[in-house]
């Protein structure tokens, strides 16, 4: 029987996961994070990108975007707390597509400076998710 460790995933609205899992991937500000069982203590920020993780018994890789936040990881816990959690499958590439033309356009207009940083986040997640989007697709076709 392998060891697992406990994953929790919760939004600013509601708990998304909550579980057993194998092993969990995620996107640090410092860097991809591999985490497993019996891991070092961390606690990280969480930059806008995936989280990834096997529950325990499937051979398959759950993905998920989150849009920054932070992870804490104890040996056999591991928690994600983030405002922004979608499920990989319900991302929306025409709206991803659209948010990230919006962003470069205010990025463009540079009206005030809070206006840009707005823009520019708004920028950086849009393209996590598209590169979300691109990395499933090359998946199901690899």
């Amino acid at each position: 029987m392998a060891m697992t460790m406990h994953l929790d995933i919760v939004s600013a609205e509601e708990s998304i996961f909550s579980g057993p899992i194998n092993e969990v991937y995620a996107s640090s500000v410092a860097g991809e994070l591999g985490i497993f069982p019996r891991h070092t203590q961390l606690l990280s920020q969480l930059a806008p990108g995936e989280v990834r993780f096997k529950p325990e018994g499937k051979q398959e890789l759950e993905h998920y975007y989150v849009g920054g936040g932070i992870i804490e990881v104890q040996p056999h816990i591991v928690t994600v707390l983030a405002d922004t959690v979608i499920r990989a499958k319900d991302l929306d590439e025409a709206k991803a597509l659209e948010a990230k033309q919006r962003a470069e356009e205010a990025m463009r207009e540079r009206r005030e400076e809070e206006d840009f940083a707005r823009a520019q986040a708004e920028l950086i997640q849009a393209e996590a998710q598209l590169r979300l989007i691109k990395n499933l697709r090359r998946e199901i076709k690899g």
